[in-house]
């Protein structure tokens, strides 16, 4: 964020500075949507779910504590609110006795080798293979590489430890590496 640190924000919260809760709703606001988003799939919610942690951010700010990372705060948040939206949803459908299709990550078979390689078209099949990894590979990949995030944050974000972030993280790219080397073997050699 600027050239102002976390723990100043968090500081400047607590003691009710206005323009300061703006700085971090308009530093943080699209990254938080992104990875909310990569949860929910539906921007819409996701946009919702930061608003609201916003406006609790907003009412609980004298409770801030300035040694946690705030922007581990906010990525834990949003992502307790996104599991509690999906989980209320499937309470609620299952209560209802409604049966509903939800998206299930198919499994895509990787395209022939003889295959154009484009940008696009890689950047697509990284998508897919990416939406294919464990929820926990996924996530922590997300935070690391994508929101850059430390494997400190994205372990108080997810909460387990920073090892096993590593883990989490080595594990996805391996499976990448793989997905790749069947896609196109030629873009591992270099």
């Amino acid at each position: 964020m600027t050239d102002v640190s976390f723990d100043e924000w968090c500081r400047r919260l607590k003691e009710s500075d206005r323009s300061a809760y703006e700085q971090v709703f308009r530093e943080m606001y699209e990254p938080l949507v992104r990875y909310t988003c990569s949860i929910t799939k539906s921007r819409a919610s996701a946009s919702d779910i930061v608003q609201d942690v916003f406006v609790r951010l907003w009412e609980t700010r004298s409770s801030l504590d300035p040694s946690q990372s705030l922007e581990a705060y906010l990525y834990r948040s949003v992502r307790n609110r996104a599991y509690n939206l999906h989980r209320n949803r499937r309470t609620r459908s299952d209560k209802e006795d409604d049966v509903q299709s939800e998206p299930v990550g198919h499994l895509s078979k990787p395209p022939a080798p003889d295959d154009a390689v484009d940008a696009r078209n890689l950047e697509s099949h990284l998508e897919t293979w990416i939406s294919e990894l464990p929820d926990r590979q996924r996530e922590a990949l997300e935070l690391s590489r994508f929101q850059g995030l430390s494997h400190e944050d994205v372990a108080e974000v997810m909460e387990i430890s920073p090892r096993t972030v590593n883990n989490h993280i080595v594990r996805a790219l391996r499976s990448l590496r793989e997905r790749i080397r069947t896609y196109e073997p030629s873009l591992l050699d270099a």
